[in-house]
């Protein structure tokens, strides 16, 4: 009998064989067969001891709640950002920075330790590129920022915001991550590109055993998803990490989703950050009606699926589910009863992954098909509707995933179609982010 297929999560993103965890000053030895010598790029001791004291978790959410205390800029031109970048802010269409761009902007451009916590849809992305961009020295000819997150989609997306927001400054940037030559990455980084982006497996091969990517000039180093970073299965490669940066290297955290726990863990590796944070309780889903179907069966999911394009007037909808046989399934379906659907799944080569999300994005594809591996690397403002045709297994990823519809205040309908077992569900979800999931009412248009 074979072994049940398994949810789909952004865990499967970490590589196969990161470098191992190094001692406390130790350093990695030359791999037998390298192209040229070895750097040595020694220990900087950046991370404190895991039995390092640290404040209640508790206690920093409440002293933080809503970012008070830090200093709010209402527009970009009170920010102090240079000219070239300011020009590449308002050419890629922002016009008054978000809420956690007024605060967190200036803090991260100034070097500071910063932590962002702020809904799905919100501009972190652009809070922390414009934050590092304010900071690198094109002409330096050293990288001086990575940006790490989970998946290899987090980190493409956002070297191209990165790389369009620095359009005026002459910064070089690169995507580091697995699915592409391993060679053309090798080579791109011995050039050394201001920026660079990535996910926690590739960039430590890079970093400790082909010796390519050089940390000793890194002037920041951004966790993107940390919630997902810090958690066990990250958690070693994170640490190796911070024992080769610069001590003096600055540490932005950024997350939809900021548990108590990993606050603990940050207190390691930060210095007196700036936290502009919003708990759970507080985090309010603007712009996005929630409501459920009950279709009584698995089996007649479908049935009300179908149902819902006959009667709605859908754009692109992003549908979750949580198994790849489910996503191949649903496509092939839906592909049959005349929709134009696109899926994406961590069985697919990171080529085809990128090629099909592009496709979703210009439009050529009204439906994509996804499991969590993508809840956090969908960034399309067209999105006007987000379907889970199964409830996530984790809570904390249901934010994730609608939070891909109603980004920067759209409006955008959440459906979560279930069944009876799935009652319950519900309920924990609601208590778990105070909020409201409503049965889907006959007038649901006006919401979108």
């Amino acid at each position: 009998m074979s072994e049940p297929e398994r949810p789909e999560t952004e865990m499967q993103e970490k590589m196969t064989n990161p470098p191992p965890a190094l001692s406390e000053g130790s350093n990695p030895n030359l791999p037998s067969g390298a192209d040229e010598p070895a750097q040595d790029w020694g220990a900087s001791n950046h991370v404190q001891a895991d039995d390092a004291p640290v404040p209640k978790a508790g206690a920093a959410i409440a002293e933080t709640a809503g970012g008070d205390g830090v200093e709010t800029h209402a527009t970009f031109e009170t920010m102090g950002l240079s000219d070239p970048l300011l020009r590449g802010i308002y050419a890629n269409g922002f016009e008054n920075p978000s809420q956690i761009q007024q605060k967190a902007i200036v803090p991260a451009s100034k070097g500071l330790d910063v932590v962002m916590h702020a809904q799905s849809g919100t501009g972190k992305t652009g809070a922390f590129g414009i934050g590092l961009l304010n900071r690198v020295e094109p002409k330096l000819g050293a990288t001086q920022a990575l940006v790490l997150s989970p998946t290899r989609d987090l980190a493409s997306q956002t070297k191209d915001v990165i790389e369009k927001l620095g359009d005026y400054l002459g910064v070089t940037t690169h995507c580091s991550i697995g699915g592409r030559s391993g060679r053309q990455d090798a080579e791109t980084l011995r050039r050394k590109p201001d920026v660079v982006t990535g996910t926690p497996g590739r960039v430590l091969d890079n970093m400790l055993t082909k010796r390519v990517l050089d940390p000793r000039d890194l002037k920041v180093v951004v966790l993107d998803e940390c919630d997902v970073m810090l958690s066990e299965g990250f958690y070693d490669d994170m640490r190796t990490l911070f024992e080769h940066i610069p001590k003096d290297c600055q540490v932005v955290v950024v997350s939809a989703t900021m548990p108590p726990e990993v606050l603990k863990i940050t207190e390691r590796f930060m210095r007196n950050p700036v936290k502009v944070l919003i708990p759970k309780e507080e985090v309010t889903l603007r712009g996005i009606a929630q409501f459920y179907i009950d279709c009584g069966r698995e089996d007649m999911k479908y049935a009300v699926l179908s149902d819902l394009y006959e009667k709605l007037s859908l754009t692109q909808t992003v549908i979750f589910v949580n198994y790849r046989r489910t996503a191949m399934a649903l496509a092939e379906d839906m592909n049959r009863d005349g929709h134009t659907v696109s899926a994406i799944h961590s069985d697919m080569e990171q080529r085809e992954r990128e090629t099909v999300l592009q496709e979703f994005v210009n439009g050529a594809s009204r439906v994509l098909i996804a499991t969590d591996i993508l809840a956090r690397g969908i960034d399309v403002q067209q999105v006007s509707a987000v379907m889970n045709f199964d409830l996530p297994r984790d809570k904390a990823n249901y934010i994730h995933r609608i939070g891909r519809g109603g980004r920067f205040g759209r409006k955008a309908v959440a459906i979560n179609l279930i069944t009876q077992r799935d009652a319950s569900m519900i309920g924990e979800i609601e208590q778990y982010y105070s909020t409201e999931i409503r049965e889907m009412p006959a007038d649901i248009e006006q919401y979108m």
